[in-house]
């Protein structure tokens, strides 16, 4: 009886080690990160298969062409800059389209709708209106005054900081002046938001509301080659993982 049941113990354990082999096997091939990812769910689902990157699985569209050809800097590069300031960039709000009015208010006027303009200020001058605003998702009353103008803020979307990172630093005063007033480069946001933001690249923050992700990411990479300015490797990722995920 010992001997029976010593046999039928030994082939059970025999199949649950040749069960084991198959699943192994499987997983190594089909599960992204493993190994080949014969079923592509890598490109499908953000992952990469071994020793595959997240730019390398990306679709041939235009923007991910773009992000292709945002040169990668390195830990030397970026330690050469000298240290932020904001002055560097010029006045803020500078009227640099030449139409009379500053920026902040030309940003405001776009993105708000139903903008309502302080009398004799020749439509310049916003106090009110309301904000679909894109980083949390909500709508925003705004109303213009000591208290309440914060609430609604105007967000580099590649933060002056990171530009200057990223090469600016090397610009004449003119060229980040007008980067800094770039329209393309500008968001009415949450202020809490903006703060929370910061100067942080796409790979250390990404806005709260999902459905924005894939636009915030895709103006980042137009701004960055729109002016030459470069990633970091770990930022070149985030934004692909990002793009990997849109529509």
């Amino acid at each position: 009886m010992d001997r029976v049941l010593g046999r039928a113990g030994r082939r059970r354990i025999g199949d649950l080690v040749v069960a084991a082999v198959v699943v192994v096997l499987l997983a190594w091939a089909l599960v992204p990160g493993l190994g080949p990812d014969l079923l592509g769910m890598g490109g499908r689902w953000g992952w990469m298969g071994a020793g595959g990157t997240a730019v390398d699985a990306l679709p041939d569209t235009s923007t991910a062409r773009e992000l292709k050809t945002l040169p990668v800097r390195g830990f030397e590069e970026e330690a050469a800059a000298p240290d932020y300031e904001r002055d560097r960039f010029g006045q803020a709000w500078a009227d640099e389209d030449r139409n009379g009015c500053d920026t902040r208010n030309d940003i405001l006027a776009r993105d708000l709708a139903r903008p309502a303009f302080k009398p004799g200020t020749n439509d310049c001058v916003v106090v009110s209106g309301a904000l679909a605003e894109p980083y949390v998702g909500e709508t925003i009353e705004f109303q213009r005054g000591q208290d309440t103008s914060g609430l609604v803020q105007i967000d580099h979307v590649v933060a002056l900081a990171d530009a200057w990172r990223s090469g600016a630093w090397r610009w004449e005063g003119a060229q980040r002046q007008a980067f800094a007033n770039d329209p393309v480069n500008l968001l009415a946001v949450d202020g809490q938001a903006n703060t929370d933001k910061g100067a942080a690249s796409a790979d250390l923050w990404l806005p709260p509301n999902r459905a924005f992700r894939c636009e915030y990411v895709a103006r980042q990479i137009r701004v960055k080659a729109r002016w030459g300015l470069s990633v970091t490797g770990s930022e070149k990722e985030a934004m692909a993982r990002v793009l990997l995920s849109c529509p």
